[in-house]
């Protein structure tokens, strides 16, 4: 399943959006998610499951709880994909650096 697929679903982008920042016990980003989108926890176990077997998510071990962290490597797969579309940001981003440019020459001639 390609990157995207896995993060076309908002629940699971949401999860992902809480681990950024570090590590969270399952406990945590259940009560996050059932809150935001008014889902189970078994709902919420079965998308921390997907993330984890599609390699977005480790998981380890401590005592009862079970600790979620980002696999960041995964989400290179993104990136990587996108790196095509870049060229449109490139040529819109260069546009407006050339109008920002013809502003500031423009205020200088006017204050002259």
């Amino acid at each position: 399943m390609h990157a995207l697929d896995i993060l076309g679903d908002p629940v699971r982008r949401k999860i992902l959006e809480e681990l950024v920042d570090g590590e969270k016990t399952s406990g945590e980003l259940v009560t996050v998610i059932s809150k935001e989108f008014g889902i189970t926890q078994p709902a919420v176990s079965h998308q921390l499951r997907v993330l984890r077997e599609h390699a977005f998510t480790t998981v380890r071990p401590d005592a009862q709880r079970r600790i979620y962290s980002l696999n960041a490597d995964r989400l290179l797969e993104v990136q990587d994909w996108l790196v095509p579309f870049s060229r449109i940001w490139d040529q819109k981003l260069m546009a407006l650096e050339t109008e920002i440019g013809r502003g500031k020459t423009r205020r200088k001639k006017g204050r002259r």
